[in-house]
């Protein structure tokens, strides 16, 4: 088969992200003698920097990490709903829906205190060792994305007469970003090194200046800004401004964590998933709900993704049902091969046009009045825009800017292994706070204010995200790690990429990385949408051109509303493996987008 690329080898380390820069700095890293969390770290800060439209320091970051000859965990940098972030509160504004823009999505940051837990108890550097190459391209510029420049047009109005400390940073001079010019952020420059100093100034080891950055970021003049800003308000979607409920105790209140992933074993493999206060183990009930007798014989047919499709509407049904921080979640019957026995037999010869969330261990789904019915009865159903599948920030019908996400994998000489996709806080998302250099996030969004749904809104709960790392096992050996920015397609171009890689050939021996972030690639969107304002669209799946004329006409045989897009439009893809029998690394990156790129030697 064609590929874009080759897939990378090598023994020294390995990195693939969303940026080139990013990935040439984690592996500076490497080759200064750094492992692969401390390389993780300095990619995950020049991503805030290099794709502010996609991330930013207060978003957050879940990541599976894999230390050599240690227990594989989630680090969770998701932060909760703050105290005041009542479900009373915001209908008390009018609001049936948490804004998608503005203060009063906030949450709890995550990112960074997340970065600095992986960097304190797994990594080997100091704060200012993996700052310096973000420190570098904020103070003295970088060559900025035509994709930057794109999403600060699109929002240009709102910064000049609102937002008026964003347009400080993006709009200065009143010029947008331009991929002829470097884009600079200096009051971020700033933020860092004066954290640094500050941290420094501490005393103590390399874990307390650590535990000194994090305080400053909590309750020192990061935190105390944070706080003063979010409470002033501003302009959001509703059309309306209002003030964020976040407070500098929320702040001062939480920390990241490191928990147990979710695992399912599939065929010889083992994969690990956050829990589902992510989306995390859609992927998993993807698997689970596959025929048992699936081959490398079916790979590809029109048979295959039909039975792919069907079966990510009845996992993502699973997910509006049962997935949340707001109830208990009952994961084992979830994954329970009678439990999925059970569900693949709803799969039919044809495309189902319903929610039908599953009933685990004999409990009754619980599902919202924005997801009841049957999704064919949905009016004014519309196909979804066939460039929104790129991975980047789009433009929604009702005028909405969305922005997406950014993902990392690193695998180093001695076989440590980090998947992280971090997220949110971007450009388009909320103003910027002043003198810091960015903005607050906005994941409250992926919250309903509807009482009693396993992903309502719940002051001290964690909203259900979409992000979602991968890592996968063979013989309890981490092999491989993947992930992929796209929202709520995350976890279906995630799971087509595994099953391309666990399915075809071998090249060169080694798993083709490449060739299968490259095959055509596709999604659904028979759910409710995790982002604002929070559409489904019943039947529809989205489809690469490349996947032919054969494939359309067969999906559109069995009732799928197919919506052909770009070539090269499904999908941006990371991952790197080892070889635990020869010590080989590998590495791969997504073409579309044409900003992810592998490296390694």
């Amino acid at each position: 088969m064609f590929t874009t690329r080759p897939t990378l080898h090598g023994t020294i380390g390995m990195v693939s992200s969303t940026h080139w820069l990013a990935s040439q700095s984690a592996m500076a890293v490497l080759e200064d003698g750094g492992n692969a969390f401390d390389a993780a770290v300095a990619a995950g800060f020049v991503l805030q920097v290099v794709e502010p439209h996609l991330n930013g320091p207060a978003g957050e970051v879940p990541a599976i990490v894999a230390p050599a000859g240690g227990p594989v965990r989630v680090l969770c940098g998701q932060g909760p709903a703050p105290a005041a972030a009542t479900v009373g509160h915001y209908t008390s504004l009018g609001l049936e829906l948490v804004p998608g823009t503005g203060p009063l999505a906030a949450v709890v940051p995550g990112a960074f205190d997340a970065w600095m837990l992986m960097l304190r108890d797994l990594g080997t550097r100091t704060p200012a060792e993996v700052l310096r190459y973000a420190i570098e391209y904020a103070e003295h510029g970088h060559p900025a994305l035509e994709r930057v420049g794109m999403a600060v047009e699109n929002v240009r109005e709102l910064f000049e007469n609102e937002w008026t400390s964003s347009a400080e940073v993006y709009l200065p001079g009143g010029r947008a970003p331009a991929g002829s010019g470097l884009l600079r952020n200096p009051d971020l420059a700033a933020t860092w090194r004066r954290l640094i100093a500050e941290s420094d100034a501490a005393g103590g080891d390399r874990e307390a200046r650590i535990d000194a950055a994090r305080r400053i970021w909590r309750e020192g003049f990061i935190g105390e800004a944070i706080a003063a800003h979010a409470a002033r308000p501003a302009m959001d979607s509703s059309g309306e401004r209002h003030a964020s409920t976040l407070t500098g105790e929320d702040l001062a209140g939480w920390s990241a964590s490191f928990e147990e992933p979710v695992r399912y074993d599939w065929q010889g493999w083992t994969v690990c998933k956050p829990g589902p206060w992510s989306q995390g183990p859609v992927l998993l009930q993807q698997l689970a709900l596959l025929d048992p007798g699936l081959d490398a014989a079916a790979h590809g047919t029109p048979d295959y993704v039909h039975a792919l499709v069907e079966g990510g509407k009845l996992a993502m049904a699973d997910r509006e049902a049962w997935y949340g921080d707001a109830a208990e979640v009952p994961m084992d019957d979830l994954l329970s091969d009678a439990y999925n026995a059970e569900r693949r037999a709803l799969i039919g010869p044809g495309a189902s046009l319903e929610m039908r969330p599953g009933s685990p261990g004999g409990r009754a789904p619980v599902i919202g009045k924005h997801a009841t019915g049957a999704a064919g009865d949905v009016p004014g159903y519309t196909p979804p825009d066939p460039v929104a599948g790129a991975g980047e920030p789009t433009v929604a019908r009702n005028g909405e800017v969305r922005g997406d996400t950014c993902h990392i994998d690193v695998v180093d000489r001695w076989g440590n292994m980090v998947s992280a996709t971090p997220s949110g806080g971007w450009l388009q998302s909320s103003p910027v706070v002043p003198s810091l250099g960015f903005p607050l996030g906005t994941r409250l969004q992926m919250t309903w204010l509807e009482p009693g749904l396993p992903s309502s809104l719940v002051p001290g709960r964690r909203p259900r995200t979409t992000l979602s790392p991968s890592l996968a096992l063979r013989d309890g050996e981490p092999v491989l790690a993947f992930g992929t920015p796209g929202g709520d397609q995350q976890d279906q171009w995630q799971t087509h990429f595994f099953l391309a890689v666990a399915l075809r050939e071998p090249v060169r021996g080694r798993w083709d990385l490449q060739g299968a972030m490259d095959e055509p690639n596709w999604h659904q969107d028979s759910f409710p949408s995790s982002f604002y304002p929070r559409r489904m669209e019943p039947g529809s799946v989205t489809v690469e051109a490349r996947a032919g004329e054969d494939m359309v006409a067969a999906l559109r045989a069995r009732g799928h509303r197919v919506t052909v897009a770009g070539g090269w439009t499904e999908g941006r893809l990371c991952a790197v493996a080892r070889d635990p029998a020869t010590g080989v690394l590998s590495a791969a990156a997504n073409a579309r987008g044409m900003q992810g790129y592998a490296v390694g030697r």
